[in-house]
């Protein structure tokens, strides 16, 4: 088998399986942080929670997708370990930093939501 071939399949495995995993992982720990925001509102975090993972998926797979094309020969099994090696670890420094930005985000939104909160309470004590 051509070894082009084979760095290809070996790179949509392990980028898919990586992408899959950090998503589920994701969404599942996520979830605590969307109902604190949303204020236990759980039909509103777990709608914006499966948007989050959608656009996850659809970014993280399309990126991966869209640097499939090695535009060098790969000759030997070093070169396919080379070049699996580039191109997954560029993918996982991408969900690594999409990772950091997602907690960056939650807890932008949860400060905020703090301080709605709080707000909301001083409101009500002065009426």
């Amino acid at each position: 088998m051509n070894q082009i071939i084979i760095t290809y399949t070996l790179y949509l495995v392990l980028t898919i399986g990586l992408t899959i995993w950090v998503a589920k992982t994701l969404f599942k720990n996520g979830r605590v942080f969307l109902y604190d925001i949303f204020h236990g509102n759980k039909e509103l975090a777990d709608s914006v929670n499966n948007l989050l993972l959608v656009g996850f998926y659809l970014i993280n797979l399309g990126y991966a997708i869209y640097t499939l094309q090695i535009h060098e020969d790969v000759l030997n099994f070093q070169q396919v370990l080379e070049k699996l090696s580039i191109k997954i670890g560029l993918i996982i420094l991408i969900l690594g930093a999409m990772h950091f930005l997602n907690l960056y985000i939650f807890f932008k939104l949860r400060n905020r939501a703090i301080s709605d909160n709080k707000k909301r309470v001083l409101n009500t004590q002065q009426q």
